[in-house]
């Protein structure tokens, strides 16, 4: 690697201009990447990271500026350049896969088009020859069938092959600089090695230097060469990976290596030295929720196309299985998790239990009550829907943007349950206090909340009517690793404390580790192993857990 830095930023400040005055996001932060060096930029929301690095690609919204500092890119001082020579620059020498693959491509034009816009756009490309080359990158991020995938729309996609889309894109100019803002984020853990495997390679073979923005700590360590950690728009400490996995100096790089789960630790582990242990769990008692021979079919399109339709001689495909077949119980007090990676049936069972699909065949009992035999629409209106509440993925989206915190929480009880006036306002404060959320936050909205507390409010909404069974669909997995260890540990507290049972539904085995007492793992619609979390992630029987373990990204210990 050159000694003369391919990316070089000095003294960088960003200020955003909000209803309550100027806020700094980035303070003073000094950042280098030589030529061919990989950089990890770790911390929590809120840190700077992203900002720092619109603030390079100058992709700021209307509210921000930079306030002082120089960014300079391969001798060029960027905050100097003109739009139009900043408009040439992003895309063909300094390219960004952003956090959302789906939100970053057009949803209403084809993949290969959108890739032959970039080619075509940056000179890399002309009219004759822009299929084939978007079909070569399509080809060279490893997209089965590329030139079928080349008409594909995004939401025919996958989230793996829309983050292959992503970086397509991104990597099709060839560019010096590649910025790869969270690009993992809410994928299994053998697509997040395929993707960052890929990302790594394709630098590599080309010369390419990459910043990482990531709180995943794991993913730092095992693909990068240095690491900057950022703390409230500042540099806290910087160091190779290695070194800084080893010996870290700051604090606050402390506190996140601690919150990041791993293997040997327990919850109270993740948590800052000093927390009080949890009380010993009761043993799980008599079953709750039985599954048997449960499946849910879907209908394919028929093949042919339409015009072979109009003249009947399309035949239409067997139906596609998304869960086949699969049985278990839980009992209760005992958490059960459910893992696997994306579409292999995990997320359409868990919405089975909850009533709001109905299965193709099976058994669901809760309690004695055949709830499968009931129809999704008319379990809404049951009495047994108050026992089965459900925490979402999304806590932001999971959330009425125009209901404030106490409104959220209080819906289940209106709905459902008897209580008005006081005593309603009264269970609300009861409620967030058990959360954890403070009271004085009840009036707020989602957009005025931190990550961690729509998480509590969702937890919170999802136990207002004590029910005995709750599902938990992937809680955690937008939230940062301090705030996940804080949500992991509320969850846990609030089940030996209030009796109840969880199914709780991930890909990360590190978190099903930590929460859960036994464990499925499927595939393709199949349960693939099942038994104790000792005995299934430490010693897996099936080579499909053996391939899921060994995906999963570690810190040094």
């Amino acid at each position: 690697m050159s000694d003369i830095p391919l990316l070089d930023i000095r003294d960088l400040s960003v200020e955003f201009a909000t209803r309550r005055g100027t806020v700094r996001a980035v303070e003073r932060v000094d950042l280098s990447i030589a030529k061919g060096e990989t950089v990890a930029v770790v911390g929590e929301s809120g840190s700077g990271k992203s900002v720092t690095s619109y603030a390079v690609m100058r992709i700021l919204d209307r509210a921000g500026r930079i306030a002082e500092g120089s960014v300079t890119f391969s001798g060029m001082a960027l905050r100097a350049l003109p739009e139009s020579e900043m408009r040439d620059l992003r895309g063909r020498e300094i390219s960004m896969i952003f956090q959302n693959p789906r939100a970053a491509l057009n949803p209403i034009r084809k993949v290969g088009r959108q890739i032959e816009d970039v080619l075509r756009q940056h000179g890399q490309a002309g009219r004759a020859d822009a299929r084939a080359r978007a079909i070569a990158v399509l080809e060279q991020v490893r997209i089965a069938r590329p030139a079928e995938r080349y008409h594909a729309y995004p939401y025919e996609l996958s989230g793996g092959m829309c983050q292959r889309i992503v970086i397509a894109l991104a990597l099709a100019c060839r560019p010096q600089l590649l910025i790869a803002d969270e690009p993992t984020t809410g994928l299994d853990v053998t697509t997040q090695k395929s993707v960052m495997e890929l990302v790594t390679e394709l630098t590599r073979a080309r010369g390419m230097s990459t910043l990482l923005i990531t709180h995943d700590l794991g993913l730092a360590a095992t693909y990068c060469d240095r690491v900057v950690v950022m703390e409230k728009g500042r540099v806290v400490e910087t160091a190779g990976a290695a070194e800084i996995f080893r010996a870290p100096s700051h604090p606050y790089t402390r506190r996140l290596m601690r919150a990041t789960p791993r293997p040997g630790a327990g919850l109270r582990d993740l948590l800052p030295e000093g927390a009080a242990p949890f009380p010993p769990a009761p043993a799980p008692g008599s079953p709750l929720l039985r599954v048997e021979g449960l499946v849910k079919e879907y209908a394919r399109q028929e093949t042919g196309g339409f015009l072979a339709r109009l003249a009947g001689r399309a035949a239409p495909e067997a139906p596609f299985r998304a869960v086949d077949g699969i049985g278990f119980e839980i009992r209760r007090g005992e958490s059960l998790g459910l893992v696997g990676e994306s579409g292999c049936g995990k997320s359409t069972t868990s919405m089975m239990i909850m009533r709001l699909l109905d299965p193709t065949a099976g058994r669901i009992t809760f309690d004695g009550h055949d709830i499968g035999s009931i129809a999704a629409r008319g379990f809404a209106t049951s009495p047994l829907r108050r026992r089965i509440q459900m925490v979402f993925q999304d806590p932001t989206d999971s959330l009425n943007p125009r209901h404030s915190a106490a409104r959220a929480i209080s819906d289940p009880i209106r709905r459902l349950g008897t209580l008005r006036g006081a005593a309603l306002a009264s269970r609300v404060e009861e409620l967030a206090t058990l959360v954890g959320l403070p009271v004085a936050l009840l009036d707020r909205f989602p957009h005025q909340l931190s990550g961690g507390q729509k998480a509590r409010v969702g937890i919170a909404r999802a136990i207002a009517l004590d029910p005995d069974l709750v599902v938990l669909d992937e809680p955690t997995a937008a939230l940062d690793v301090s705030v996940q260890a804080v949500v992991l540990n509320l969850l846990h507290d609030l089940k030996l404390r209030l009796g109840m049972s969880y199914l709780f539904v991930s890909h990360d085995l590190n978190v099903v580790r930590l929460l859960c007492d036994r464990v499925i793992v499927m595939r393709a619609g199949r349960v693939e192993e099942e038994g104790p979390v000792a005995q299934v992630l430490e010693r897996p029987a099936a080579a499909y857990t053996r391939e899921l373990l060994a995906a999963i990204p570690h810190p040094p210990a």
